[in-house]
């Protein structure tokens, strides 16, 4: 038996555990996705994000010809005089956006061949969303579902709905594998219930988890959710889920004990491929069809990765 110590130690727990101290530093990289700008204090106000409102906002939408009804004020005399004939400028209203984290902590996200445990990926990766989210003033909050208890947070600008969140997470992480007397497909379905109560029209919705039981029911609940709202499903990966290791006995202890198997059996590794194939293809199928943009995240991956493509220049949601 080998003994973690000092820094090793330190490692070995953020592996399989994320606490709250180390969620409140995050804070940190999810200020160097936000680029500072003189309109901050007034997107603080009003949020930085457009609504499909035309009106007399912050924005520019377009200029276009002029037409009967359009405020002359909104004039604009040099593409008049360029085009000879009156052009106006129509201007997008904007206003903050709800974003919403539905974080899966089921068991099946307790373990990692590599990196940190998905249970410690969806956490950090939430708590990045919120912290961008509430940086450029919009409301944030979140489900966690799968640990002992669900936490249900309604959006609300407030760093103590962030607060919330990330204390929510530190304390349901599961330390060990323990057997639940619900499924992991009735979690999942039940959180997407509760979000398409509690979710605003036009809110920004993620949902991190591995999907591993996603069935017909996620997939009405999902495009119902996506119907009024933009809605993105983070995938929870590890290199185990594709392929087992090439050779070697291996064994693997869960909430049904401990389970043997030869890496060197051929027929169980085209069987595994086979099956982490089809469960790929079927999880694609069942985005496209909710209308749901599907991202994944590996154990190996840095979150703050993913987060390059999901904020704009400025550093808001998109």
């Amino acid at each position: 038996m080998s003994v973690l110590t000092g820094a090793s130690q330190q490692a070995g727990q953020h592996r399989t555990f994320i606490g709250l101290d180390q969620l409140l530093r995050l804070q940190v990289q999810a200020r160097t996705l936000q680029l500072p700008s003189a309109r901050r204090a007034l997107r603080q106000r009003r949020g930085g994000h457009h609504s499909l409102l035309r009106g007399r906002g912050m924005s520019l939408a377009e200029i276009r010809p002029y037409q009967p009804g359009d405020d002359v004020r909104r004039i604009d005399w040099r593409v008049t005089a360029r085009r000879h004939e009156p052009h106006t400028r129509v201007y997008e209203e904007e206003r903050e956006r709800p974003v919403l984290v539905l974080c899966d902590l089921g068991p099946t996200l307790f373990y990692a061949s590599e990196g940190s445990y998905k249970q410690v990926r969806v956490a950090e990766l939430a708590s990045l969303l919120a912290w961008v989210a509430h940086g450029s003033g919009d409301q944030a909050g979140g489900i966690v579902f799968g640990g002992a208890i669900t936490a249900i947070l309604r959006p609300a600008r407030r760093r103590r709905s962030v607060m919330q969140l990330l204390n929510a997470l530190a304390s349901n992480q599961r330390r060990q594998p323990a057997a639940d007397t619900t499924t992991g497909s009735a979690q999942l379905n039940a959180a997407l219930t509760e979000a398409r109560r509690i979710a605003h029209t036009g809110s920004r919705v993620f949902i991190l988890s591995d999907f591993l039981d996603a069935n017909e029911d996620t997939r009405t609940l999902l495009a119902g959710l996506a119907m009024h709202n933009q809605v993105t499903a983070v995938v929870m990966t590890d290199p185990l889920d594709e392929q087992l290791p090439s050779g070697g006995r291996f064994a693997v202890s869960g909430p049904a004990g401990t389970l043997w198997f030869n890496g060197a059996d051929r027929a169980l590794q085209r069987a595994w491929q086979e099956q982490a194939s089809a469960r790929r293809a079927n999880l694609g199928q069942l985005f496209r069809q909710a209308g749901v943009n599907g991202l994944t995240l590996g154990t190996g991956e840095d979150p703050v990765t993913l987060m390059h493509g999901l904020t704009s220049a400025g550093g808001r949601l998109l």
